[in-house]
């Protein structure tokens, strides 16, 4: 055969590149196991003080509901003495201006009169004046009638409760609480007449005690 019948080779189509085997994966990225063979970063302190105080904000929370333990005020029976007082001055003087020509019956009404307002007048500041609350953080006590003035004291700073009551006063269920605190305004609060002193005053000195008990616990905790 002739050179000149013979294809030519540099114009003969290439044959196909040969096919990639499916079984050849793509090399494996070397990031991911250089990042594996270094050793996991230590904690600092601090990051694991954040992360305790995190898993124990939780915990803490469910404390902060606030609920009303007890409420009152002056009982009016720690007026029973006065009011028993002030009847035997009344019979007295009605008595006297009958018997004594010199006291006549229009002053004596009128001095009986001035009495019964004064008396009045000191039950209504006292019954109306002061009231106490009682919740389970706090305790609010308010004095005034026209102008109020509102002062709170944390259960946790109240270091001392105690509680003081006359023969009369034993009788009848009433009596005087002092609470003894760490508190600015009021460092020693005294609330006169209240009604079942010796309840209350336990209540009070249960809640100081376990909110006290409460806030070393969490401490402990963190």
């Amino acid at each position: 055969m002739s050179d000149e019948n013979r294809p030519d080779e540099s114009t003969s189509p290439t044959a196909p590149e040969q096919a990639s085997s499916p079984d050849s994966a793509p090399p494996a990225d070397p990031a991911p196991a250089a990042a594996a063979s270094e050793p996991a970063r230590q904690e600092s302190p601090a990051d694991k003080f954040r992360r305790e105080v995190e898993s124990k904000q939780g915990s803490l929370d469910d404390f902060e509901h606030e609920e009303e333990l007890w409420a009152g005020g002056y009982s009016a029976k720690a007026m029973i003495g006065s009011w028993f007082l002030l009847v035997v001055v009344t019979v007295a003087l009605i008595i006297a201006a009958i018997m004594m020509p010199q006291l006549t019956f229009p002053i004596a009404l009128g001095i009986i009169a001035v009495l019964w307002v004064i008396v009045g007048l000191w039950y209504a500041s006292r019954r109306l004046g002061f009231h106490y609350q009682l919740t389970t953080q706090r305790f609010i006590h308010q004095i005034g009638i026209l102008t109020r003035r509102t002062d709170r004291i944390e259960v946790i700073d109240i270091d001392d409760v105690s509680y003081s009551q006359g023969p009369v006063e034993r009788a009848l269920g009433v009596g005087t609480i002092v609470i003894t605190s760490s508190d600015r305004t009021h460092p020693e609060l005294k609330m006169i007449g209240i009604e079942k002193v010796q309840e209350v005053a336990g209540l009070i000195d249960d809640v100081r005690r376990k909110e006290r008990r409460k806030r070393s616990l969490h401490i402990e905790a963190i």
